[in-house]
């Protein structure tokens, strides 16, 4: 993986792991573990994000559930065929899983990627901006990781503009939301995932210094 691979996509969460690490799956016979970590907002609201880690970086950890721990990684998307339909799964892939830093930003999130859809400007009955941003980040063995974005306010209508292609770079937090779905009169609760937006910056062609809000 090379630098800008490395660099394009990084994330930090500190939090509670709640349960214990399942079993994923295994590369070149390295086994990979899903846990869930609780992590809390401002307002006291938590984030349950998914995080996928190898064992090799469990080794020391006598139990996860209920520890406070940081993990350094990235933000990675795959797809996941469920009743004759692809979805999106997203994970944190661990890189680095240390006892909490907790004089660092306990949920933060850079990405730099490319606009892979036309962004979906709206505004809420309450009339609150939102526009939906889906960034293409580009991963090593050219695979690329496709990352949900949610801005608000000014950065909606910033966003909102975007032309499909356009390099930008996100910097927010990774959040959690449930969301109903109804299918055959049945109507369930899901988990989206997704980062939300606090800057964008944007670096077209020819501009000079790049566009930031």
């Amino acid at each position: 993986m090379t630098f800008e691979e490395i660099n394009n996509n990084k994330a930090f969460i500190t939090g509670k792991v709640i349960g214990e690490p399942e079993y994923s799956h295994e590369v070149m016979g390295e086994g990979f573990y899903n846990i869930q970590v609780e992590v809390k907002r401002l307002s006291e609201q938590c984030d349950l994000i998914p995080v996928t880690v190898s064992e090799r970086l469990l080794f020391g950890f006598d139990t996860l559930d209920g520890a406070m721990v940081s993990i350094s990684g990235q933000f990675r998307s795959y797809n996941k065929l469920e009743d004759n339909k692809s979805r999106l799964i997203l994970t944190l892939f661990a890189r680095e899983l240390t006892e909490p830093d907790y004089s660092r930003n306990p949920n933060s999130i850079e990405i730099t990627g490319y606009v892979c859809k036309p962004p979906i400007y709206r505004v809420t009955p309450f009339k609150r901006e939102i526009c939906d941003l889906l960034i293409a980040v580009n991963r090593a063995y050219n695979k690329s990781d496709y990352i949900p974005c949610i801005a608000w306010g000014r950065n909606a209508r910033f966003a909102g503009n975007f032309a499909v292609g356009e390099r930008v770079t996100v910097t927010g937090r990774i959040q959690s939301r449930e969301y109903q779905k109804t299918v055959d009169d049945e109507t369930t609760t899901k988990i989206a995932y997704e980062v939300s937006v606090s800057k964008i910056n944007v670096n077209r062609e020819g501009d000079g210094e790049p566009t930031q809000i």
